[in-house]
């Protein structure tokens, strides 16, 4: 299969396990909904550490292609990865 194809996919898993992991983490220890969370995050400058906290799942999926032998999807996870470390840092700095 065509490397920048394994490449996508690997993101693709990467920003839905970020995403799925930040959802699962409001609802199971927020007494609030997603979107009052959200807000509640924004107003108090913790959107960083939600993400942060949302992409362990990306550790998973990471691993999990490193152990089935697609280095290249694992590469896409990994950059995933980097672009929410840098908004996180974006969060963080303005």
């Amino acid at each position: 299969m065509n490397t920048k194809k394994e490449i996508l996919i690997g993101f693709i898993v990467g920003i839905i396990a970020n995403t799925i992991g930040t959802i699962l983490y409001i609802l199971i220890f927020s007494d609030f909904g997603i979107v009052e969370t959200y807000n509640a995050a924004v107003t108090q400058g913790h959107v960083g550490s939600l993400l942060a906290l949302g992409a362990i799942l990306n550790l998973i999926a990471f691993f999990g292609f490193l152990k089935i032998k697609r280095d290249q999807r694992a590469r896409g996870v990994l950059l995933a990865t980097l672009i929410t470390a840098l908004a996180i840092l974006y969060y963080k700095l303005f």
